[in-house]
Protein backbone atom coordinates (compact mmCIF):
# COMPACT_ATOMS: atom_id res chain seq x y z
CA UNK A 1 0.00 0.00 0.00
CA UNK A 2 1.38 3.61 -1.22
CA UNK A 3 0.70 6.42 0.88
CA UNK A 4 -0.12 9.29 -0.84
CA UNK A 5 0.11 13.28 0.54
CA UNK A 6 -1.00 16.32 -1.42
CA UNK A 7 -1.41 20.03 -1.15
CA UNK A 8 -4.44 22.03 -2.65
CA UNK A 9 -5.41 25.94 -0.91
CA UNK A 10 -9.31 26.76 -0.17
CA UNK A 11 -10.43 30.26 -0.41
CA UNK A 12 -10.00 31.50 2.38
CA UNK A 13 -13.85 32.90 2.42
CA UNK A 14 -15.12 29.47 1.94
CA UNK A 15 -13.67 27.91 4.69
CA UNK A 16 -16.80 27.51 6.57
CA UNK A 17 -18.72 26.35 3.68
CA UNK A 18 -15.85 23.74 2.34
CA UNK A 19 -15.94 22.21 5.73
CA UNK A 20 -19.74 22.20 5.85
CA UNK A 21 -19.80 19.87 2.49
CA UNK A 22 -17.35 17.59 3.74
CA UNK A 23 -19.92 17.23 6.99
CA UNK A 24 -22.28 15.97 4.38
CA UNK A 25 -20.30 14.21 1.39
CA UNK A 26 -22.96 12.12 -0.90
CA UNK A 27 -23.30 9.01 0.37
CA UNK A 28 -22.54 7.65 -3.46
CA UNK A 29 -19.61 9.71 -3.53
CA UNK A 30 -18.18 7.80 -0.68
CA UNK A 31 -18.74 4.82 -2.07
CA UNK A 32 -17.33 5.77 -5.34
CA UNK A 33 -13.88 6.33 -3.85
CA UNK A 34 -13.68 3.13 -1.76
CA UNK A 35 -14.54 1.08 -5.02
CA UNK A 36 -11.65 3.09 -6.39
CA UNK A 37 -9.26 2.37 -4.26
CA UNK A 38 -9.47 5.49 -1.82
CA UNK A 39 -7.95 4.06 1.44
CA UNK A 40 -7.61 6.06 4.91
CA UNK A 41 -8.49 8.75 3.08
CA UNK A 42 -8.41 12.16 5.30
CA UNK A 43 -7.99 15.86 4.99
CA UNK A 44 -6.89 18.59 6.76
CA UNK A 45 -7.26 21.94 6.81
CA UNK A 46 -5.16 25.42 8.27
CA UNK A 47 -6.48 28.37 9.28
CA UNK A 48 -4.84 30.03 5.67
CA UNK A 49 -6.62 27.74 3.79
CA UNK A 50 -4.03 25.71 3.11
CA UNK A 51 -5.49 21.58 2.83
CA UNK A 52 -3.47 18.84 2.83
CA UNK A 53 -5.15 15.44 1.51
CA UNK A 54 -3.98 11.89 2.92
CA UNK A 55 -4.48 8.53 1.36
CA UNK A 56 -3.37 5.08 1.02
CA UNK A 57 -3.71 2.88 -1.79
CA UNK A 58 -2.14 0.52 -4.42
CA UNK A 59 -1.88 2.44 -7.21
CA UNK A 60 -2.66 6.27 -7.14
CA UNK A 61 -2.97 7.17 -10.87
CA UNK A 62 -5.29 3.79 -10.96
CA UNK A 63 -7.29 5.28 -8.39
CA UNK A 64 -7.91 8.51 -9.75
CA UNK A 65 -8.80 7.09 -13.75
CA UNK A 66 -11.35 5.24 -11.38
CA UNK A 67 -12.98 8.13 -9.79
CA UNK A 68 -12.23 10.29 -13.08
CA UNK A 69 -14.98 7.61 -14.96
CA UNK A 70 -17.52 8.06 -12.20
CA UNK A 71 -20.20 10.51 -13.20
CA UNK A 72 -20.62 11.04 -9.09
CA UNK A 73 -17.19 12.46 -8.93
CA UNK A 74 -17.25 14.67 -11.88
CA UNK A 75 -20.83 16.48 -10.52
CA UNK A 76 -18.71 16.77 -7.13
CA UNK A 77 -15.69 18.11 -8.50
CA UNK A 78 -17.62 20.88 -10.57
CA UNK A 79 -19.28 21.80 -7.16
CA UNK A 80 -16.09 22.18 -5.56
CA UNK A 81 -14.47 23.73 -8.12
CA UNK A 82 -15.10 27.41 -6.61
CA UNK A 83 -13.70 26.52 -3.43
CA UNK A 84 -10.32 25.95 -4.49
CA UNK A 85 -6.92 28.86 -5.50
CA UNK A 86 -6.09 27.37 -8.89
CA UNK A 87 -6.08 27.89 -12.87
CA UNK A 88 -9.49 28.44 -14.01
CA UNK A 89 -11.44 25.47 -15.83
CA UNK A 90 -9.07 22.77 -13.51
CA UNK A 91 -10.91 20.68 -11.10
CA UNK A 92 -9.69 20.04 -7.82
CA UNK A 93 -9.50 16.02 -8.33
CA UNK A 94 -6.69 17.30 -11.67
CA UNK A 95 -4.86 19.73 -9.35
CA UNK A 96 -3.85 16.71 -6.78
CA UNK A 97 -0.32 16.25 -7.77
CA UNK A 98 1.67 14.26 -4.69
CA UNK A 99 3.98 15.23 -2.81
CA UNK A 100 7.75 13.27 -2.24
CA UNK A 101 7.87 11.15 0.71
CA UNK A 102 11.22 12.03 2.14
CA UNK A 103 10.77 10.26 5.74
CA UNK A 104 8.73 7.37 7.59
CA UNK A 105 8.67 6.10 10.91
Amino acid sequence: MKRICFVLHVKPDRLEEYKARHRTVWPEMLAALRETGWNNYSLFLRPDGMLVGYLETEDFEGARAGMAKREVNERWQREMADFFVQPDGVLPDRAMEPLEEVFHL
